[in-house]
């Protein structure tokens, strides 16, 4: 069956990391996502080592790209709009990830385009939004975080913030608040039949992460520490270190999962003082003490049949081989460019009805841009003209 999404078309305008993954996330559920590509501004993830065997495509593209075709095109030729204005004919979303102006500069701006079909839903994901005296700044995911309030109570007393592993801001608060604002207005467009313009703004969409600390400062004003919170290691909820220098996490918050931690540690006289006692930092020191003391597996032997939200923290290799991500299908076998297959991240997203679609992984393969522009009219001789002028990048 396809998947949730079948009929919906994309135009991608994006690079880099967020809109890529946003529209990864579309294409995953069923819709047909366009990949706007231009030879003088290539993708710099196409370029990020390493590489698939036997192919000049590396991982983060074949993975971002999954899914998509590719349309060479230089936007900054007159011509490109002529083109874009066909194609939303079909294809009407688009999600484009340019500085505030760039678009309109192109001729290829929300008001330009909704003048051509009405129902376009037009999303711009930006760091700072089309908005605000920061709406021109380049940025990048650490500079969300930090002007977002995060990373204050982030890290720890003596080390101050911490770098994250993954990228937060651009895909917790870039690209998935992209794909519901899409969807949102896709519904919308639904009801009333027209489209509407998306502002997507990462530090906006990372602002309202602080879910549970910022909504208590906005009420009385107390300025969250590090390490002074309940779930930022102000309590005996945190990481630590085991025998061989790995790592166990201590999440057991609630009174009947820190008592089965207590039994298990040997530790029943610590069971009253609860997951935050009034004097932490000894009762931390022997919960340090005592964690030292075992390997992470002798830990993981233990805890493993209980219920009391004490996991290892896993490499990625434990992480992609642990039965549970097994069972869950999170690792899957996509079809790569050479004809053979590429092992790539699931879709976390699980349906009854109608499953995700990994078509391809991605590619910089253009060559099917002239069979697209006949998909929506072009002629052959017009498509040549196209070439000859530059247009079709």
């Amino acid at each position: 069956m396809p998947g949730p999404l079948a009929g919906l078309k994309v135009l991608d305008f994006t690079t880099l990391l967020p809109g890529p993954f946003a529209t990864m996330v579309l294409s995953d559920l069923g819709a047909d996502v366009l990949r706007i590509v231009s030879a003088s501004r290539p993708d710099l993830v196409g370029f990020l080592p390493p590489f698939l065997p036997g192919n000049d495509v590396s991982a983060a593209l074949a993975y971002l790209g999954r899914g998509k075709r590719c349309l060479s095109l230089n936007i900054t030729l007159p011509q490109a709009a002529e083109i874009v204005h066909r194609l939303i004919s079909q294809y009407d979303i688009i999600l484009e990830q340019f500085r505030p102006g760039v678009m309109a500069r192109y001729g290829l701006d929300y008001e330009s385009l909704r003048a051509v079909n009405p129902a376009i839903v037009y999303c711009s994901l930006t760091g700072y939004g089309q908005t605000g005296p920061m709406k021109s700044k380049a940025g990048h995911d650490l500079n969300y975080l930090a002007r977002s309030g995060c990373l204050s109570y982030s890290g720890r007393v003596e080390g101050g913030p911490s770098l994250f592993g993954i990228q937060i801001s651009d895909l917790a608060g870039g690209s998935m608040n992209a794909v519901i604002g899409i969807l949102a207005s896709v519904v919308s467009r639904d009801r009333t039949g027209r489209g509407q313009y998306v502002d997507v703004s990462m530090t906006d969409g990372i602002m309202a992460l602080n879910a549970m600390t910022g909504a208590g400062f906005l009420v009385d004003g107390r300025e969250p520490r590090r390490e002074g919170e309940v779930l930022n290691g102000g309590t005996l909820y945190d990481l630590y270190e085991t025998a061989d220098g790995r790592h166990l996490s201590i999440g057991s918050v609630e009174p009947q999962f820190y008592m089965r931690l207590c039994r298990a540690i040997g530790r029943e006289d610590l069971a009253d003082l609860g997951i935050a006692p009034l004097d932490l930092a000894p009762v931390k020191d022997q919960f340090r003490q005592i964690i030292r003391s075992k390997t992470l597996a002798e830990w993981q032997e233990i805890f493993s049949p209980l219920d009391a939200c004490v996991e290892p923290v896993f490499t990625l290799a434990e992480a992609f081989s642990d039965p549970h991500a097994v069972e869950r299908e999170m690792v899957v076998e996509v079809d790569a460019p050479d004809g053979g297959k590429v092992r790539q991240i699931a879709s976390p997203v699980k349906f009854s009805e109608t499953r995700q679609e990994y078509r391809s992984a991605g590619s910089m393969d253009v060559s099917g841009t002239p069979g697209i522009l006949s998909e929506v009219g072009f002629t052959e001789d017009e498509i040549n003209n196209f070439q000859e002028s530059g247009v079709l990048s």
